[in-house]
Parts: C-alpha cells; sequence; structure tokens
C-alpha cells in the first residue's frame, strides 16, 4: 500500500471499509448463501477431454408472442450490461472499490426487486446473468492489454442477442428426426419453429444457446456442442511420405493464389450491389427521421448488406473446407489488416479509401479465421510466415531478392536467372518453401512420436530461426 502510494497509484480499498461502501452507498447486498465459505473467483467452465466446442447456426420464425418476449429480453440484456458497466466503473472513480461479476449478480436481484425495474423479472435471470458474465469478460480483455474499455451498447447500433445457459432453456430431441429438436426458452410456452438446415450429432446436448436478432430483422439460433470431431485422414504427396503443403497468397487482384496457379476470384460484392446500395442511401437520407418509410429503406439495405455477407461467407467456408481437406500443411502470411486498413489521408486519400474498401469487401480476417479453427478441428497444420518475409520479391527458382516492386506490376522477370514470374503464383510458391522450412525445423525439435502443432507461427520462433537462408 506504501509502495503504491508513494508512485501516485490508486490504492484500492479493501476489507470492512469495501463491504461497507459496497452495501451503503453502491446498494450490493452482502453474501447471504455459504457465508463462512471464503469466496473465490469464478473459472470458465472446462470442456471434456477429447471433444471440440462447435457452433451450429439456424434460422427460425419467432410468432409475434415469442418475438415480443425476446424484444424485451433483449432490451434487458442491454440494459443489464449498461447498468453493470457503470456501477464497475463508477465504484472505482469514486470510492476505489473493484466491484466483480459476484457483485453484480447480487446487485442484479436488488434491480428485480426494486418497483421501477420490476419488468426485469419478465426475463429468465439466468439471461441477464450472462450478459453480466460478458461484462467481466470484456474487463478481462481489457486488463490483459487486448482490447479497449468497455463501452455502453447502444440500441441502434447494438447487436441484439441473449445467451441461454442450460438452464434457460428445454431441449426434446425429436425421435422422428436425429439430430434435431424442440427448443423451448425460459419465460416461452411455445418451441421455436428452427429450419434444421442440417442435422446435429445425435445424443450431444447443447451447452448453450444464443439467440440473434440482425439488422435485417432475421432471428438466428446459435447452438453450442461439444463433440468429438475426427481428424481427416493424413495428407500426403502421391507416392511419397512427405505431407502435402500449399502455400496460400492473398490478394486483392485475385482473392487468392495457390503456388500452384490456381487463383480465387475476388467477387467484389460491395461493387457489384454500390449502385443499389447508393441509391437506397440517397432514398433513406430524403425520408423523414422516426418515419415508417425510413425504416423501410433501413431494411432494405440491411437485408442488402446481409446478403452480401451471406455470400461472402458462404464461399470463403466451401474455400478453407476444400483447402484443409486436400493438403496437410496450409501456409499463409500474417497480415497486419489494421495496418493496411489505416484511415485515408493528404494526397491520395481517394485511391487509399478504394483500397481500403476492397480488403474490406475480400474478408481476409475470416479466411484466416477459418483457416485456423478447421486446422484444429482435423488434425491439419496453419503455419503463418512473418510478414517481412520477401515473398513477392524474391525468385521462387534462384532465391534471389529483386528491387522492390509496384502492385500495379503482375508479371516480372528475374535478373539473375532470367525466370518470368507471374507475382501472386510466385509468392504462394516463396510462402509454401518458407512455411515447409519452418515445419521441418518445429517437427525437428520435436520428441520421437511427437504430434504435430496445429499453428506454427513465424513471430515466436527466435530471430535467427526465422531469416536462416532457405535450402
Amino acid at each position: 500500500m506504501g509502495d503504491s502510494a508513494a508512485y501516485g497509484q490508486p490504492v484500492a480499498l479493501t476489507g470492512a471499509d469495501a463491504k461497507r461502501v459496497k452495501r451503503e452507498a453502491l446498494g450490493i447486498g452482502d453474501r447471504v448463501k455459504h457465508q463462512n465459505r471464503p469466496a473465490t473467483r469464478m473459472g470458465s467452465r472446462a470442456k471434456e477431454s477429447g471433444t471440440q466446442q462447435r457452433v451450429y447456426r439456424f434460422r427460425f420464425y419467432p410468432t409475434a408472442a415469442q418475438a415480443e418476449q425476446l424484444e424485451k429480453t433483449f432490451g434487458a440484456c442491454r440494459w443489464v450490461y449498461n447498468e453493470g458497466l457503470a456501477l464497475r466503473s463508477g465504484a472505482w472513480e469514486r470510492y476505489r472499490v473493484n466491484v466483480g461479476f459476484a457483485e453484480t449478480c447480487r446487485a442484479l436481484t436488488g434491480w428485480r426487486q426494486a418497483a421501477r425495474t420490476a419488468w426485469l423479472q419478465e426475463v429468465s435471470s439466468t439471461v441477464l446473468q450472462q450478459s453480466l458474465r460478458h461484462l467481466d469478460q470484456a474487463y478481462t480483455r481489457f486488463f490483459k492489454g487486448t482490447s479497449k474499455y468497455p463501452k455502453r451498447k447502444k440500441k441502434r447500433t447494438s447487436k441484439d442477442t441473449a445467451t441461454y445457459v442450460r438452464t434457460g432453456f428445454r431441449w426434446v430431441e425429436d425421435p422422428e428426426r436425429s439430430g434435431t429438436g424442440r427448443v423451448t426458452l425460459a419465460k416461452q410456452s411455445r418451441a421455436l419453429d428452427v429450419r434444421w438446415s442440417r442435422a446435429l450429432p445425435a445424443g450431444v446436448l447443447p451447452v448453450r444457446l444464443s439467440v440473434t436478432r440482425d439488422r435485417a430483422g432475421r432471428y438466428f439460433l446459435a447452438v453450442l456442442l461439444e463433440e468429438r470431431v475426427a481428424e481427416l485422414p493424413a495428407a500426403f504427396v502421391p507416392g511419397s511420405r512427405e505431407p502435402k503443403a500449399v502455400g496460400l497468397d492473398l490478394g486483392l487482384a485475385s482473392l487468392a493464389t495457390l503456388d500452384d496457379g490456381t487463383k480465387l476470384d475476388h467477387p467484389r460484392l460491395l461493387k457489384r450491389y454500390g449502385e443499389r446500395l447508393a441509391r437506397l442511401q440517397r432514398e433513406l437520407h430524403r425520408k423523414v427521421r422516426g418515419s415508417q418509410n425510413r425504416e423501410k429503406v433501413r431494411r432494405q439495405i440491411a437485408r442488402l448488406y446481409a446478403l452480401v455477407g451471406d455470400v461472402r461467407r458462404d464461399m470463403l467456408d466451401q474455400f478453407t473446407t476444400r483447402l484443409v481437406r486436400e493438403n496437410q500443411v496450409l501456409v499463409v502470411e500474417d497480415l497486419s489488416i489494421v495496418t493496411l486498413m489505416r484511415p485515408a489521408r493528404g494526397r491520395g486519400r481517394r485511391r487509399k479509401a478504394r483500397l481500403n474498401e476492397a480488403i474490406r469487401d475480400a474478408g481476409w480476417g475470416e479466411l484466416l479465421r477459418q483457416l485456423r479453427y478447421k486446422c484444429g478441428w482435423y488434425g491439419r497444420t496453419l503455419v503463418v510466415v512473418d510478414r517481412f518475409f520477401p515473398s513477392t520479391r524474391r525468385c521462387s527458382v534462384c532465391h534471389v531478392k529483386g528491387p522492390k516492386l509496384d502492385v500495379s506490376v503482375r508479371d516480372w522477370v528475374c535478373a539473375e536467372c532470367g525466370a518470368a514470374h507471374d507475382r501472386d503464383v510466385n509468392a504462394a510458391v516463396n510462402l509454401r518453401d518458407e512455411g515447409m522450412r519452418l515445419y521441418w525445423l518445429v517437427m525437428s525439435a520435436l520428441p520421437p512420436g511427437g504430434r504435430a502443432p496445429t499453428v506454427i507461427t513465424a513471430s515466436e520462433l527466435s530471430r535467427s530461426e526465422r531469416f536462416l537462408p532457405a535450402v
């Protein structure tokens, strides 16, 4: 305490004084249950060994009564999150008292019993507690330095979502259709009309459910399961025991280029629907705020953006699944997408703004995210090459690094050996070779019979190992 005060750092109030402030100033009741047991930090639920957590997403169509009850649930979750944020931040700013998840849950009990907020009783308490848990997770990420300080949720911009744990819903498996079931949420009497687009693993109970409503007014049910995912058979080069590898170069001329010359065209969905979006945006601007006609146009814009997102996600899902099924090792470059999409300022800002839109439309982050978790599911290895590796400038034949190339240069000839290169194909070949070098470097350090890691990142290796010349 003395050291903190000496350095000018705020000192947290603890002990009996902190309990008194929580009870008298903040309105947080004392612990009633398990008073003699010391308070311990609640840990996250651990999954069963040998299982993977997978989310299955289905669309459902609520009745008018169910939609009204879900509207109340979304609003209550948002209100509780904001009140919990105000309670925790205010307690520290005014009284230097730390308030955690357990204290906010006790405060939630008081809010539900108060006359002016008795409407919270129309929503399941487990759903509201999950909203407070999300707030606690946001604080944990902030203290770890992986995200910013939590912000208040707004009705117009925040996502409408509610999370139901096992005590907040009833699941009855349909005996006639294996892998489907009747889902009844808390505070509702009828089962949801879910469109089961695929069957769930038989006999596996959901860990939790998440109900969301997007800006287009569509309702979705996300089912989290813990299941044992069968790994795919190892993929080898025909006629050898060498693991089959693929180098993947992401770009804008082509969304992705493989080392064998295969290219995935950039769909440019925002450009395809750009004129229609611009027309609707102008029409929205002419409508009176708060009118029904403005809401109709806003729904049309939301549906169009939802269409763009669905098409992009489905395309990337099919592409990444094919890559993971056909190859044992997948090599990509470590891209700093946030740096590439820095704001456009000064000269050339219009060109930079168009470039940012093209990068946003490409969905590079979603592609890399899908590759990462699918490699973990199916026993593949994803190698992430250092972002400073000269994959574009280096000749894949003689390994001589050439001069810096402008983005407009799509083909070039090596001045050393005279080999003609396609810019993207050459980069994919170099990434594959560098990725396999890192792969064998890690594999040689494993004990006999050791399992290849799911992800190998060049930044986690020593600098001397990262930049060894290729053989």
